[in-house]
């Protein structure tokens, strides 16, 4: 017993005590906060970096993680559908509960995804109605099954590089129903604009879901 108390004092003492149980089966999360940009992330690659980050500085590091972010066609690229970027689960948050077993129950009304399950990578619960400020939408540029959307318009303030015109799709991390809008997660109307004012004046903050793909 002495040994073992020795060896957590020293890791403490040292800053190499190990990150807590929940922190290391955490795999979904919903930001603490965004870059500071509104909706330009510099792209699907800073979003990812992002997620990195905050999962790293909550004791969740050594995974992959990834933006729950879709990206419309352009330059000669293919659309990027948010669906297929995340892995194939389950998904667990940093207290433990399984948000969702895989995809397909993700994009179902199955999953556990709620003010209280989609929490921070710290373990808070993020404002939304009811709350001042409301700061329940998500960035998603999504369609309700995950998908990017086809039709020509800007769904993601340009493919999340944006911080002027443009528009991004998003969820409601609070959503009160199934999965049909305005109760959806991660498709329940457009942005006002890219701007980070943009986004705070529909109720938003530059916030967006992380997911570990391993």
């Amino acid at each position: 017993m002495t040994r073992i108390l020795f060896a957590a004092a020293t890791a403490a003492l040292f800053g190499l005590a190990a990150a807590p149980a929940s922190a290391q089966q955490m795999t979904f999360f919903l930001t603490s906060e965004g870059p500071g940009q509104g909706a330009n992330l510099n792209g699907l690659a800073g979003a990812d970096a992002h997620c990195e980050k905050l999962a790293a500085s909550a004791g969740a590091g050594g995974k992959t993680w990834r933006a729950y972010l879709s990206a419309g066609a352009a330059d000669g690229k293919a659309a990027v559908n948010a669906r297929d970027r995340i892995g194939s689960g389950p998904w667990h948050n940093v207290k433990g509960v399984k948000v969702a077993e895989n995809v397909a129950d993700l994009h179902s009304d199955n999953n556990k995804l709620s003010k209280e399950n989609s929490i921070s990578e710290k373990g808070e619960m993020l404002n939304g109605r009811g709350d001042t400020p409301n700061r329940h939408d998500v960035l998603t540029g999504s369609q309700l099954d995950g998908t990017a959307f086809s039709d020509g318009e800007d769904h993601t303030c340009s493919n999340w590089t944006s911080t002027g015109e443009g528009s991004a799709q998003v969820g409601h991390h609070d959503r009160t129903g199934g999965g049909a809008n305005p109760t959806s997660w991660n498709s329940a109307h457009g942005s006002r604009g890219c701007t980070l004012e943009n986004l705070r004046g529909t109720g938003g903050n530059g916030h967006f879901y992380c997911f570990a793909t391993d």
